[in-house]
């Protein structure tokens, strides 16, 4: 070796060492790499570092329409709806309905449905219940396809709404206890159920221990009610088995959480869903609603233009959003794959509140929104719900001049991704929102913003996860995530198309990412700054052109007079209307009855106020007609309507008692009288009788009511109610006016639309109000001090509305307010309006008389306001055990149970209620009597054998059975002391309750025939048994059990 040749291998040795030194330090530092990043290569991929426990920041790339690995198609049309003046609801209902029954193609789509040029006006909603089906427009522009929704409905104008009809089967465990952040692969004890492509669901329940750690229990100052509950959510993510080796299952998209057994073991479930719908299309066109051009608050309205539920593999493209209150795209907790793109939101219609506005919203799992645009948006770009699964992605996407943040918005969504986006005006944020949003605690995990700028960035990471910031621009930034590259653009330009690249090899289609324009140097030469300079003589382009400069290089073309016309298919099936009911309730011989049947059945109350949309509350949620959570339906959202009808069917409810709602939003279910810090209300919504004016601000930070001009959404719900509980016997207790909001704790006043604070029209209530001892509200004396002009006019005017509302239906029970404790005077100022409102319009409906017990008889001693009354509601007084009477007096400005803590109430029993039913019904016999105190459930037979209306006895099956009882009376021959109670219609039928025996005798030696006597168990109305008797004798029948029996007694 010679000295050239040491040389150089002593300087080969040397970098040798150096080389590997280096790569000790660098394997040294990554063994210790606690924070999963990012690693941008020049070419412009990008790789990926895990920590030491395998967890990397998740691909964000399976987002969107078949997991953005194909371009959305486009469908060919098979039926062409022309434009109309009149509405279009049926028309294009039945397009779609038609193509819905196609067969579909290989690819699994059925066709689209064409619309013409022009404005569509759709009074409904648009239903898409079944997958392959696409609605087109003609073209997004103000002279080109407008859907323009109409009326006060509060619907999407299209609902893409499958079943939601999953069925769970097997269940797998976990052989690890623990699977890294970003796994797209598991290890599981046994695969021999699975197969490859069976939907399988990974779900990890929510843990105390979890929630200690997060520290979601509470938020400081007793707000413990709202801190996070192990009944509240699982985090659950829908996937698809991809391949199985050995006992490892690949997943068709990777996990957005960390499965650790430290916080609660995972498990696998295998299930089906034959209902979900897929490959569903929603393009070139423009949605639109009409509002009232005076109130730029207006909500009475149309609030969404698409919702999803139940649904996988759909998109939404080159999509108009104009005057909408709620939102653009709504996609729901049940919808998956979902591509949003090219879509632009303007000039919305609401209150500046939450759950309006939420221009571009999911709860989804792989939801992409790209190239969006929103205009004076709430929450613009936001993903809420309870344990929100990943990936979702917000690509390329711009919210001007919003009045709220876009980000998460939920509780722990895991796996989101804003990419490209910018908030001009407020902030994009991943926090822990602690008390807002009802205890929303921290919103996001395992989340990262990329290449982004907002007014103020909020990057916060929760114990045990992290959030990341990547080349982030904002004019405050906080936070204890991850930051990297702020205040620089970074490369590649967009997150979600640089890992779809790298996961693909080869992008499906053009990204069109919005180009920066020139290269940014601060040391440009002289030609540089020169072009600069002529470049800056116009201004930039902006996102909003791009859209639809994108949207012009994909311009559908489609030759209308080559497609088949919705006019030229036969048998169509069009919506029908809904067919007049003309069966009546009517009081006939004393009872509420319905096609000549007695109606007996339970009553239920519309909840007050509570409530959450956490599932263990929407479980556990009671009917409800004008409860309003925007963009939901069903039980605990908004009911649907016809289904609570049904419902009441089938469990034996045969009346709903409703009044307005304690207060409008679920912030005041902390009994605060401070006014709110802002308009982040919490629904459910108990919806208010008045509109809003869309001027100042009331208590609650959204505009004052107007107490001249009603709430129609309110008012036509309980309208549609009342009509098709017509139908079906059932009935409405209308509770016009809801004393508990000027009684008791303060709070109950503090947010009420009568409070003068709280409305435009002068009510001449005393502002600062005066709390008593700064807690208590007596306002009942001057709410019910009809000497006040301008108040006596509002109440006029509320009572008559409270009235036409109902004035064609027979099944409403008026009754002036729930826990009337009020003064003669205000009953007798009731019942004089509604005496003139009666005779000016021949009105139907059923006034009662409900209030304490001296109020009440003197009115029914009254010869003239007695007339108005047809029926007597024994509510809120009752004979005790002893014989004495429990009476509060009325107008003494005491709520129902502050006059109980002040007097003995005694002891309720069926005797003594049995008593005061049937004292009344024999003093009034046209009139009918309901016995309606918190007792009364317990005690319908009592109630039923005096003679009382709607009692709560269970449903009996036997033919004519009520219609016999309707024509009965109460026997003469017994008294609330008797061993036993009958109803008779001699010779035909007759009902014996027994008491406080076991045998009764049935005289029938006057009449001649056979009769069938059923023996019936009380508590479940089941005929125990039935036996053949002879008239024309008397019959000692006993007990044929140890039950407590009736026997009902029936000629053949």
């Amino acid at each position: 070796m010679n000295y050239l040749q040491f040389k150089f291998f002593t300087l080969y040795r040397e970098q040798c060492f150096i080389i590997l030194a280096f790569c000790f330090c660098i394997s040294h530092i990554f063994s210790q790499q606690k924070i999963p990043d990012l690693v941008k290569n020049k070419n412009g991929s990008i790789s990926y570092v895990s920590d030491n426990l395998g967890n990397k920041i998740p691909d964000f790339s399976f987002a969107g329409y078949q997991a953005s690995e194909v371009a959305i198609p486009t469908v060919k049309a098979k039926i062409f709806v022309p434009n109309q003046d009149t509405d279009a609801t049926q028309n294009i209902q039945a397009a779609i309905n038609y193509v819905s029954n196609l067969k579909p193609n290989a690819a699994g789509f059925r066709g689209a449905v064409l619309l013409d040029k022009g404005t569509f006006k759709i009074k409904g909603t648009l239903y898409i219940k079944k997958s392959g089906v696409v609605l087109r427009g003609s073209g997004n522009k103000n002279n080109e396809t407008i859907l323009l929704g109409t009326g006060f409905k509060r619907e999407a104008i299209i609902s893409v709404l499958g079943t939601n009809d999953k069925k769970f089967k097997d269940t797998l465990s976990f052989s690890v206890n623990y699977t890294p952040l970003g796994s797209q692969k598991i290890q599981l004890k046994d695969v021999s159920k699975l197969k490859v492509y069976d939907d399988i669901v990974i779900q990890k329940s929510l843990t105390q221990n979890l929630i200690d750690t997060l520290q979601m229990n509470e938020f400081g100052g007793e707000t413990g009610w709202i801190g996070w509950k192990t009944r509240d959510w699982d985090i659950r993510w829908n996937r698809v088995v991809k391949s199985i080796k050995g006992n490892e299952v690949t997943l068709n998209a990777p996990l957005t959480m960390t499965l650790d057994d430290n916080f609660g073991k995972t498990k696998v479930i295998k299930y089906s869903w034959s209902g979900r719908i897929e490959k569903i299309g929603i393009e070139n066109l423009m949605i639109s609603s009409t509002f009232n051009e005076n109130n730029t608050k207006d909500e009475l309205h149309r609030w969404f233009g698409i919702t999803m539920q139940n649904v996988k593999n759909a998109w939404v493209r080159q999509i108009h959003f104009k005057h909408l209150a709620g939102g653009a795209v709504s996609l729901l907790k049940t919808a998956q794959q979902i591509t949003v793109e090219d879509c632009i939101a303007t000039a919305p219609i609401s209150e500046i509140a939450a759950f309006r506005r939420h221009t571009f919203y999911t709860e989804g799992e792989q939801t992409l929104f790209q190239r969006c645009y929103s205009e004076y948006g709430y929450h613009d770009f936001a993903v809420g719900g309870y344990a929100t699964a990943g990936p979702n992605a917000f690509v390329q996407c711009e919210s001007y001049l919003p009045y709220s943040n876009s980000g998460t918005i939920g509780s722990w969504a895991t796996g989101v991704l804003f990419d490209v986006v910018n908030i001009d005006g407020n902030a994009l944020s991943y926090k822990n929102r602690e008390q807002a949003g009802r205890g929303a605690g921290w919103s996001a995990a395992n989340s990262v913003i990329w290449e982004s700028s907002a007014s103020k960035v909020e990057n916060y990471s929760p114990p045990t996860t992290q959030n990341w910031a990547f080349g982030v621009w904002g004019g405050i930034m906080t936070g204890n995530g991850k930051w990297k590259d702020v205040n620089n653009h970074i490369f590649p330009r967009s997150l979600f198309y640089a890992q779809l690249e790298t996961r693909l090899g080869k992008l499906p289609v053009n990204p069109n990412i919005f180009p920066l324009g020139s290269e940014p140097t601060s040391s440009p030469t002289i030609e540089q700054a020169q072009q600069l300079n002529e470049e800056a003589l116009n201004p930039a382009k902006t996102l909003k052109e791009w859209i639809i400069e994108v949207s012009e290089k994909n311009r559908f073309f489609e030759e209308a007079k080559n497609i088949q016309s919705i006019k030229e298919v036969k048998n169509i099936s069009f919506l029908e209307d809904d067919k007049k009911n003309t069966s009546k309730i009517i009081i006939k011989n004393g009872w509420l009855t319905f096609k000549g049947e007695v109606i007996t059945g339970n009553t239920v109350n519309v909840q007050w106020w509570r409530g959450s949309l956490k599932n263990h509350e929407i479980k556990n949620s009671s009917e409800h007609i004008t409860r309003f959570v925007p963009g939901r339906k069903g039980k605990g959202f908004t009911d649907d309507i016809e289904e609570v009808v049904n419902n009441f069917s089938q469990k034996n409810i045969v009346a709903l008692e409703h009044n307005y709602g304690l207060w409008y939003e679920r912030r005041m279910d902390d009994h605060e009288r401070t006014r709110r810090i802002d308009a982040d209300v919490w629904p459910p919504f108990y919806e208010q009788p008045f509109a809003r004016s869309g001027q100042g601000l009331a208590w609650d930070h959204l505009s004052k009511y107007d107490l001249t001009k009603y709430n129609d959404w309110y008012w036509n719900r309980l309208s549609n109610f009342s009509d098709l509980a017509e139908s079906k016997g059932q009935l409405l207790i209308n509770q016009q006016y809801f004393q508990h909001n000027i009684i008791e704790a303060g709070a109950h006043w503090s947010s009420s639309p009568w409070r003068s604070a709280n409305n435009i029209n002068n009510t001449g209530f005393p502002e600062p109000v005066p709390y008593a001892g700064d807690k208590r509200i007596f306002m009942a004396e001057q709410f019910y001090d009809v000497s006040n002009k301008n108040r006596k006019e509002l109440h006029q005017q509320f009572i008559r509305k409270s009235l036409n509302n109902f004035k064609d239906n027979s099944n409403v029970i008026q009754l002036t307010s729930a826990e009337y404790t009020g003064p003669l005077h205000f009953i007798e100022f009731w019942l004089d309006e509604v005496k003139k409102w009666k005779n000016e319009t021949s009105g139907e409906g059923i006034i009662g008389l409900s209030a304490t017990k001296d109020v009440q008889d003197a009115i029914l001693r009254d010869s003239k306001r007695s007339k108005t009354v047809d029926l007597i509601d024994i509510r809120y007084w009752h004979y005790r055990q002893d014989g004495s009477a429990y009476a509060p007096e009325g107008g003494k400005n005491l709520a129902p149970r502050q006059h109980a803590r002040k007097m003995k109430t005694g002891k309720e029993t069926e005797e003594q209620i049995y008593r005061a039913v049937r004292e009344y019904r024999e003093i009034y016999p046209e009139k009918a009597v309901l016995y309606s105190t918190n007792s009364a459930p317990r005690f319908g037979w009592a109630t039923f054998m005096a003679g009382g209306s709607l009692a709560p006895i269970p449903k009996i099956d036997i033919t004519s059975f009520y219609k016999h009882l309707a024509n009965t009376k109460v026997s003469q021959n017994q008294n609330y002391k008797s061993d036993y109670w009958s109803l008779e219609n001699a010779g035909n039928a007759y009902l014996y309750y027994l008491v406080k025996t076991n045998v009764i005798t049935a005289d029938l030696s006057n009449y001649k025939g056979i009769f069938d006597a059923f023996w019936i168990d009380v508590n479940t109305g089941e005929v125990i048994s039935k036996t053949t008797i002879k008239g024309q004798r008397n019959h000692k029948l006993t007990n044929p059990t140890n039950k407590k029996v009736a026997v009902y007694i029936v000629k053949k």
